[in-house]
């Protein structure tokens, strides 16, 4: 998936999810002032973006985001992780490796 592709497909999610105009989705835009989001909208965006790729968005990836574009560059990184796991696994194998997040 193409970073273009990536951004339409976070313009739909912000647009369903919280009524944003798709306009105003841009790689630039800020999440918390541009698009007027707070931090449950913020859960809420991680809940959506994890159903997505399948895949656990570690909290200090999290610490990090502030605009839409890294939103795009996380997905983008969360989707070549899944493809370079190969197709025997599934979004659900090894998302809490090393994240401290279960038994052992």
């Amino acid at each position: 998936m193409t970073r273009p592709e990536i951004l339409e497909r976070i313009r739909a999610i912000l647009a369903e999810t919280f009524e944003i105009d798709p306009s105003r989705v841009t790689p630039e835009a800020t999440l918390f002032v541009d698009l007027d989001l707070d931090s449950i909208d913020a859960i809420d965006l991680v809940v959506k973006l994890q159903e997505w790729t399948g895949r656990r968005v570690p909290e200090e990836t999290l610490r990090a985001v502030r605009t839409v574009d890294d939103v795009v560059t996380m997905i983008e990184t969360h989707l070549a992780e899944a493809a370079a796991q190969g197709p025997d696994q599934g979004p659900d194998q090894g998302r809490d490796q090393g994240q401290g997040n279960g038994p052992g």
